[in-house]
Order: structure tokens, then sequence, then C-alpha cells
């Protein structure tokens, strides 16, 4: 018999790639809850979404064999208590607490290895004295106890940008603060910690370099990363231009990022669940600096270990989920190179008026079979409608590659990018359309 595995928020892009994991043949995949709960709103019920997955669970006329997932909030801090009430495994919800809450995260990290974090402060946004407490230099960067994607992350160079962040904060940091103060509710914590709940932010001391994202995971306590993919983002702003796999980081950086996440990892006692870990490296002082801990794979990533690798990064998880170790494979796919593009316009609000036709897309899909271009908007819709942007763009079309080398994937994407119209029209006149492209 087929064994039964219920994932939290299935898509249709994301059942394509499971259905290819090694040993899929064997497994019957299930969604659980529906997709537009999770990434068609910004609101989330988290209580009733529980409880909802609990009972869709319980009506369940079979085995429930494992219970994997792949998304951020809300996703990752259901499933340790799904997983717990149906015995399947996965991480304990204080480790992955000490990963997500950034805050408590920061103060672990300190605990082994300091010289690789920068400098901190947790902060209440509704405090009108916030600034003169944090006790860092311009420039520094804020961000949520709790983020989602890149999203109320801000660069602070100015009393005046701090200003602006905490208006934001407070018009919209509850939408995640209040329902991870939930599940907070539900943890053994420390009491310092539990004082810095959901709706504080942190201020950290700038870092940079070139960015990039181990992928890993912890199996019956013993720590393995599978992979490094850059992220490389456009020129002069803080947005992601595209993610590229392998990594082109040289190798005593790569052992280096390896050595530091098994020490984060066990440290924290994170075990039976995936991750992925962003650093920075500073080329010029060869120092390596931990971003952030994350509580799963990267489905970004996925497609990419697929083309170059044989197999998606979903196979971790899965194979997690049912209590063994991954089968992953090694560069056994059918591209050497291939990336995540992100294609970005870098302004105020405006209306969609075009978008690629069905039609001109089959026709790119043609020409280049082994793409994937995903649309993110729709004609009518306005920008300010994208769920999960960054501060900065918004992220019209992803596009996905494989190629035999550099060269060839940024000129195929330059080709596709030609074929894809786009247009917007602005309703702040103030703000000049402008459609950035980096110097490749």
């Amino acid at each position: 018999m087929k064994k039964n595995v219920f994932v939290v928020g299935l898509n249709q892009f994301n059942l394509n790639m499971l259905r290819n994991l090694r040993g899929a043949e064997n497994l019957e995949f299930h969604g659980l809850l529906t997709p537009e709960e999770i990434y068609d709103t910004e609101v989330f019920p988290i209580a009733d979404m529980i409880q909802r997955a609990t009972e869709q669970l319980e009506a369940f006329d079979g085995t429930i064999d494992g219970i994997p997932g792949y998304m951020d909030f809300p996703v990752s801090t259901m499933l340790p208590i799904l997983c717990e009430r149906f015995g399947t495994p996965t991480v304990s919800l204080e480790a992955l607490l000490k990963c997500e809450h950034k805050y408590w995260s920061r103060v672990v990290q300190k605990e082994v290895i300091p010289e690789h974090i920068p400098g901190f402060k947790a902060f209440d946004p509704f405090d009108d004295n916030a600034l003169s407490k944090i006790g860092l230099g311009f420039p520094f960067f804020v961000k949520p106890i709790k983020g989602s994607g890149s999203r109320l992350g801000f660069r602070i160079d100015k009393p005046e940008d701090f200003d602006e962040a905490i208006a934001r904060f407070r018009e919209e940091i509850s939408l995640i603060a209040e329902p991870f103060d939930h599940i907070l509710d539900q943890a053994d914590m420390p009491d310092e910690i539990r004082q810095i709940s959901g709706g504080y932010c942190v201020a950290e001391e700038i870092i940079g370099g070139r960015q990039c994202t181990v992928e890993g995971y912890s199996y019956n306590g013993e720590v393995t990363c599978f992979g490094i993919v850059d992220s490389i983002r456009y020129s002069q702003v803080l947005s992601f231009f595209r993610y590229e796999y392998p990594s082109k980081l040289p190798d005593h950086v790569q052992e280096q990022i390896y050595d530091i996440s098994e020490r984060i990892i066990k440290h924290v006692g994170y075990d039976n669940s995936a991750f992925n870990i962003e650093y920075f490296w500073d080329e010029t002082l060869d120092k390596l600096w931990l971003l952030e801990i994350n509580t799963r794979i990267s489905q970004s990533h996925s497609d990419i270990f697929q083309k170059v690798d044989g197999v998606s990064n979903q196979q971790v998880p899965v194979d997690l989920s049912l209590g063994q170790r991954p089968q992953m494979l090694h560069r056994e796919g059918k591209y050497p190179i291939a990336a995540k593009f992100f294609y970005r316009v870098f302004h105020g609000d405006a209306r969609v008026t075009r978008v690629p036709t069905k039609k001109e897309l089959e026709a790119v899909q043609k020409d280049f079979p082994d793409a994937w271009i995903l649309p993110q908007v729709r004609e009518g819709m306005y920008l300010s409608e994208l769920l999960e942007q960054d501060s900065y763009s918004y992220a019209l079309a992803y596009v996905y590659l494989g190629a035999k080398d550099r060269e060839t994937l940024l000129n195929d994407y330059n080709t596709i990018l030609g074929r894809l119209r786009f247009d917007v029209e602005d309703i702040q006149p103030e703000h000049t359309h402008v459609l950035e492209q980096p110097n490749l």
C-alpha cells in the first residue's frame, strides 16, 4: 500500500515536483488546507487553521504517514504541532522557534558563533523612544521578530528612515505578530525571551558581501548540508535578481559555511527537519556573517536543484517526514547551472494594463521547453495587491532556467525577457515607471 503524505497548502507547481521524487511511486500526496489559504492571503487565523487541519487529518480513512512542508509562516510553525498530535517525525516546537524568533535566534547564535553575527537589539515599534534605546550607530537594519520573506525589512541611514519604518511596522506588523504570538504561547520559553513578543522588531548592524543560502537537514542528530545557492541582487538595491546554483564561492568558504551551519544547528537542538541558512561573505575580510536561519527548504530552489542535481530539494522534507534519511542526488541533473530569476519593477503602486498572453507564453515555452515562466500579476490588478513583496520593488514574474554555462543562462534569460511584455500604468505621478535590469 502507498504511504499517505499530507502537504500543507499543496499547489500544482509543487505537486509536479513531488511526483518526480525518488520513491514517489510509493507515495500518495494529499493537500492539507487549500493553497489559497497559504498563498493568496496575508491574514492567518492560525488557531482555526490548525483546528481545521486537525479535523481533516482525523477524518482521513487511512494511515497518516508524513506531514512535510516547504513554506515559511504559518506552515513552518504549524508542523511541529500537527506532527506531535499525529505521531509523525519533525523538529520540536522550541528548537524551531530558536530559529524563527529572530531575537531568540540571535541570542542562541551568540552563544556558539559570536564572531559570525552582527550586533543586535530588540525594540518595541510602538515605543516613541525606541530609536534612543537601540544603541546602534547609523546605518543599521530593522525587521520584525517574525518576518515573512523580505517584507518589512528596512535599511536605516538616518532618523527619518526609522520614522518611516516605524509607521509601516505600526500599520502592518500585527498581521504576523498576532498569529505568531499564538504559537509562542504554546512553547516552553525562557522568561527573558517571552517578554519579546511577536509585535517586537530587531535592529542589527549592517552586514554585507556576497550573499548565499546553504540548504541542509538534521537526521537523528546528524547534520548534512547538500548545496549552496548564490543570491544575487540587482545593482544598488536590496531586491533579489536571481538565485543561482551551484554556488561560485571559493571552496574554503563553502567548507566554512558547512562547519558553521553544523555547529549552530546542533547547538539549537534542531533535528529531524530541513533548514536553510542565509550568509554573507565579506570577500575583502574573508569573513562570514550569518544572516538568518529558516526552518524549511526554500521552494524557490526546488526547480534549480532538480535541473542540476537530478532531484528537487523537496526530497528532503518528504523523506524526513517519513522518518527516513533523505535520498538526495548530486550533479545528476540535465544542466551544470540553473537559476530562478525575478523580473521586477522599482517604483510606487501601479495598475497592470497588459500581461503576456497564453499564446505568447506557449511560444516562449516551445523554444525553452525546460523553462518555467510564472507570471505573478494579472491584467487590471494593482501591484500593491501582490503578497510577500520586499520593501523596494514588485516581482512581475519568476523565470526558472537551466543552461550549460552562466553566459548562456543570462543570454537565455534576456531573450525570454524581451518576449515577455508587461505594461503598467502609474497611479502615483510623482513616481517614474522604471523597469530596472542589472548590468550583467
